[in-house]
């Protein structure tokens, strides 16, 4: 190739008003690339002109009749991917335009315009480059290889790569084709950018790489927020081409239905793909609103919100929130702070107090506490409670007194119903009765 180069280049020299220098042009595969030839027309007459590739023949030709031909590689199935606009000739412009380039069209191309009294000549380097990334679809965990494959290779070029527009390594010379070899995981997901940088000229590919794996959560520890009491479901979704050993689907997610504060902590998600042992760890962050009566203050309800980890947290926000007969839905103003003092819990702060809680990315979660108007003061413990308790167990004591006495008087009637069956015996018990109290006023007398 550097053969061929130098033979082109040195024609190009010996030309009539030939230019000498070699024009760098990079283009990225599947885009279109323009190979620059300029000249000053100085003929009214129609000039031949003829573009070729090194070691390939021709390009694209008209002749001064207006006649034009395509190389055979260059129009399949009659589709010219190689044209120069017509419309730019009066400025002398003979500028080729190819579609679509691919790896194979890098290489030597030679412009040669012919105006009858003088011929020019332009040589143009095209460089195709690409980024390819094997697998194309790497799983989590395996080896990926990033590629910036440029045609033909540029040496003593300096490349740079960027992941999401942010540089990943450090500009550096290099004498073959710029790779790197990493472990999939999420933080090479993204869209890959190399940038070769070649005498003055620079040319850029770009490709994004997908890592296979578990998709969400997309990162270890992250934190899901939720209430006590609430129900809550910890991520765990594998891509949509994967399906783990031993497992349903690619969604193998768990779900609590009502979180107690005892629930936070640490979970690992797990499963093997393709021999791969894929995990994830989340951590699962319960909020509670507990609430106190101040001992100097009878008249007032402390309510301090409560998180299980609070090292994302940058914020708290309480707000009232009230309902109407309607179910319309109504929020007061909004008081910063962990904890909330209400002074006098009267009819205006009944309802629903929400604490939400911020992180540097926004909200992260909410927990709610309902205040009930009971009495003077009330909440969700509440004097009314024991008032009632009392109440119900008086009430009872009474019933079951009431229904001893009732069982008592059943059972005397029920004896004296046995006695009435017997008129003899009734008879026997009351003579008995006399006599002994005869005998009792004789001994008196004597």
């Amino acid at each position: 190739m550097l053969l061929q180069y130098f033979i082109v280049v040195g024609m190009a020299l010996l030309m009539t008003g030939a230019q000498s220098e070699v024009i760098e042009v990079f283009a990225e595969a599947g885009s279109q690339a323009i190979l620059p030839c300029k000249c000053n027309p100085l003929s009214t007459h129609l000039p031949a002109i003829i573009w070729t590739k090194a070691n390939k023949g021709t390009v694209w030709r008209k002749e001064r009749s207006g006649l034009q031909y395509w190389g055979y590689s260059w129009s399949p199935k009659g589709s010219h991917r190689a044209q120069c606009p017509h419309s730019q000739f009066e400025r002398g412009d003979y500028s080729l335009q190819i579609n679509n380039v691919r790896d194979e069209d890098g290489g030597i191309y030679s412009c040669r315009v012919d105006n009858g009294n003088q011929v020019t000549e332009n040589v143009v380097s095209l460089r195709i480059i690409k980024v390819s990334i094997s697998p194309s679809v790497p799983i989590w965990g395996k080896d990926v290889k990033i590629s910036c494959d440029v045609n033909p290779w540029p040496n003593g070029a300096t490349v740079q790569w960027t992941l999401n527009n942010s540089r990943f390594l450090t500009p550096t010379t290099i004498m073959k084709k710029s790779f790197m070899r990493e472990k999939a995981d999420a933080r090479l997901t993204g869209n890959w950018t190399c940038f070769v940088d070649y005498k003055g000229k620079e040319g850029r590919a770009s490709a994004t790489l997908t890592v296979m794996g578990i998709v969400q959560p997309s990162k270890d520890d992250t934190k899901v927020y939720a209430a006590v009491g609430s129900a809550v479901t910890l991520p765990c979704v594998f891509s949509s081409e994967l399906i783990p050993s031993r497992k349903p689907s690619s969604d193998n997610s768990a779900s609590l239905k009502e979180v107690g504060f005892q629930d936070a902590g640490r979970y690992r998600c797990s499963g093997t793909v393709e021999q791969q042992w894929l995990t994830r760890n989340m951590q699962l962050v319960v909020a509670k609103i507990d609430s106190s009566i101040p001992s100097k203050k009878k008249d007032s309800l402390m309510l301090d919100c409560q998180l299980s980890d609070t090292s994302e947290v940058t914020n708290y926000e309480w707000v009232h929130v009230v309902y109407d007969l309607n179910g319309t839905r109504s929020e007061g103003s909004i008081l910063n702070g962990k904890t909330l003092s209400i002074s006098k819990v009267s009819e205006e702060n009944r309802g629903e107090w929400a604490c939400r809680f911020y992180g540097k990315e926004g909200l992260l979660g909410n927990v709610t506490y309902q205040v009930h108007l009971m009495g003077g003061l009330s909440g969700q413990k509440s004097s009314g409670v024991s008032q009632n308790t009392v109440a119900v167990v008086g009430l009872s004591f009474l019933l079951v007194v009431l229904l001893l006495i009732l069982i008592q008087m059943y059972k005397n009637h029920q004896r004296r119903k046995r006695i009435f069956q017997y008129p003899a015996l009734e008879t026997i018990v009351h003579t008995t009765s006399n006599e002994r109290e005869e005998r009792e006023r004789n001994r008196e007398k004597m």
